[in-house]
């Protein structure tokens, strides 16, 4: 038996991708939207998994806000690796399923690790 909590959250940033030839390439911003997905086992005496609420904490706290992407990450910030990023940085704290960062609403890549 177990439980999937997804918590949301977004974040402004401008990129631009490096060795992409296509509009890309050029410095342009989103308003990325993360979705994190938690796998739980138990529940606490009072029914809960995790606290949404610090759930949420923990990842506004990974979001790089207002940020030009290219400095502050020392990877090329595709949406691919902003997703295995943030899932590593929050599965230092919760037992992360998946993380799925949207660059557009019809634009998403999903990190999960294989079993």
């Amino acid at each position: 038996m177990s439980w999937t909590l997804k918590v949301r959250d977004k974040f402004s940033a401008a990129h631009y991708l490096k060795e992409y030839k296509g509009k890309c390439e050029k410095v342009h911003g989103h308003t990325f939207q993360v979705e994190v997905e938690i796998t739980v086992r138990e529940l606490d005496r009072t029914g809960i998994g995790f606290d949404f609420t610090e759930v949420k904490r923990v990842l506004a706290a990974a979001l790089p806000d207002h940020t030009l992407l290219n400095e502050v990450f020392p990877f090329n910030p595709s949406a691919e690796n902003i997703a295995r990023h943030l899932y590593g940085e929050l599965k230092k704290t919760y037992p992360v399923k998946s993380v799925t960062v949207w660059e557009s609403e019809d634009a998403s890549a999903t990190y999960a690790e294989d079993d």
